[in-house]
Formats: structure tokens, sequence, C-alpha cells
């Protein structure tokens, strides 16, 4: 009798069969090639943004630069720009981050206009946002008038002013961020809690903020860079008081009149500056990294 023919024994579900030569993390990895069309213009797009700061390299005056970048001048102006943009960027977070929760997840009547309001700041002239901040503040504003009767408390020309200026033109990149981030994460595992009798605030602490995470590193670092180089919002509700309101970019434009080297220089330290908060801060999860 001819034997049978031997089992093919369990499968192994751990050892995927590959083509021979071929792995699969190789598989995995191959991409579609880019339309060699698309190089022209990304390529113009990228030296647009990095020649007009070669040019600023080159027409440094790399002999003065230390003495210039360390005056007292410049060093006042950048520890006012660096404690106002990380008071205005932890405001963004306090008011911006249940706000782009809402607009992800809530369904207030007028949806799309709510949004639209939460991205004005993003197309309006800085210059704009600063003059109607003050005209709701001012001493003769919508609510600065009832502050300045009631309380004492005038806003404009102070640093208080300087933060909300910088909070007003940073919060929508924050929120922006983070209602994209709750909207690719989608909501079923938040739909999931409930459905298992979770309660909506323990649904919002422990399903909600954790899904905002991977998306708030990037948020943060948007808000806070774009409060440090703020300039037409300040000026215009807070103005240019040395040690209180003159944030490094104020001081950019003030040296501007005067010393076209020292404006330069600050002009390089607040790009370094700007450029160490990205790198360091930002998070390698937006790089595409796993």
């Amino acid at each position: 009798m001819a034997a049978a023919p031997s089992s093919p024994g369990p499968l192994r579900p751990d050892r995927p069969s590959v083509p021979f030569g071929r792995g699969g993390a190789d598989r995995h990895r191959t991409r579609a090639a880019l339309p060699w069309p698309l190089w022209g213009p990304a390529l113009a797009g990228l030296g647009l943004l990095v020649l007009p700061v070669l040019g600023l390299v080159a027409r440094a005056d790399w002999v003065r630069l230390p003495e210039l970048v360390t005056s007292d001048a410049a060093l006042t102006a950048l520890g006012l720009s660096l404690r106002t943009a990380a008071a205005s960027t932890a405001l963004c977070l306090l008011l911006g981050g249940p706000l782009a929760v809402v607009l992800a997840r809530g369904r207030p009547p007028g949806l799309r206009v709510l949004r639209s309001l939460v991205l004005l700041p993003l197309v309006l002239p800085p210059v704009v946002g600063g003059l109607a901040l003050l005209y709701l503040l001012g001493r003769t504003g919508l609510v600065g008038r009832y502050l300045d009767l009631y309380l004492g408390v005038r806003v404009p020309f102070t640093t208080t002013a300087v933060v909300l200026a910088q909070t007003f033109v940073a919060m929508p990149f924050l929120v922006v961020s983070l209602e994209g981030a709750l909207r690719t994460a989608g909501d079923r595992y938040e739909t999931v809690a409930a459905t298992l009798g979770a309660r909506p605030w323990t649904v919002f602490w422990r399903v909600t903020v954790p899904l905002l995470l991977p998306g708030l590193g990037s948020a943060v670092v948007l808000a806070f860079a774009r409060a440090l180089g703020e300039f037409g919002a300040t000026i215009a509700f807070a103005g240019s008081l040395a040690g209180q309101t003159r944030t490094l970019p104020l001081e950019i434009y003030l040296q501007r009149e005067s010393d076209v080297d020292g404006a330069v220089a600050l002009s390089l330290l607040l790009v370094a500056v700007a450029a160490v908060v990205v790198v360091l801060a930002r998070p390698r999860a937006v790089e595409g990294a796993r």
C-alpha cells in the first residue's frame, strides 16, 4: 500500500511567505514615483522661502554681529518676545483647544459661520486685528470703557495687550491643527466609549484628549512661532514701549530706521530662534516618521 502523503503542517502566520530575494519590509516600502513636472515648481517654491534668508546672511555684518545681538535693547526685546509668546501660546491652548473640540465634534447652530469667524484672523491684515482689539478694549471701546470706569483696568499699550494681540493672530493656527487631528482620527472610539456608558466628561478626558495628543505638538509649535513673529497687531494695539511692549519684531523695525546692520542682525536672531523652536519642538510624526 502506498504511503499517505504527509500533512503540510500547521500554518505559520508569523512567517509569511514572500517572493525569493525580496522581504516583506521592502515590499511595504515601495512607493510610486513622483511625476517629474512637480520638481520644477517645488524647487522654485523652496527657493522663494530660502533665498530671502540667504539674502539676510549675505548682508549681515558678521564682525559686529555678536555685539549687535547681545545689546541691551536686543536682549530685552528677545526676552519679552519669548515670555509673551509663551503666555499667548498657553492662552491659545486654554481657549483654542476646547474650541477645536467643539468645531470637530459638536453640532452648534451655524457651524460654518462659526468656523469662518475662527479662521478670519488668518486672512485679515494683522494691523486690522490690532485696531479691532483697540476699539474693543481701549478706553472708549465697547468693553474697555467699562473696564476703565468700574475696575480701573486699561489694557492697551501694556504687556497684556501684547499677549492678547499675539493670541488673536496665533489661535487659528492651533484650532485648525487640532480640529484636523480630531477629524482624521474619527469619532468611533468616542462612540464606543459612550455606548459603554461613559459620561461625556470621561469620554473627553479618557478618549478625546489622547486623540488630540499626536497633533498637539505641531499645533503648539505653529501657535508659538506665529506669536513670536507678530508685528502688525502688536504695534496697533500695544504700541512700542521699551521693556513693556517692544518685542523683537518691533525692535527690528525700529532699528531699520536708524541702523540697518542692527536690523539685519536682529532679523537673523529671530530666524535662528524660530528655526530652533520648530526643529526641536516639532514632533517626528509630522514628518511621517514611524
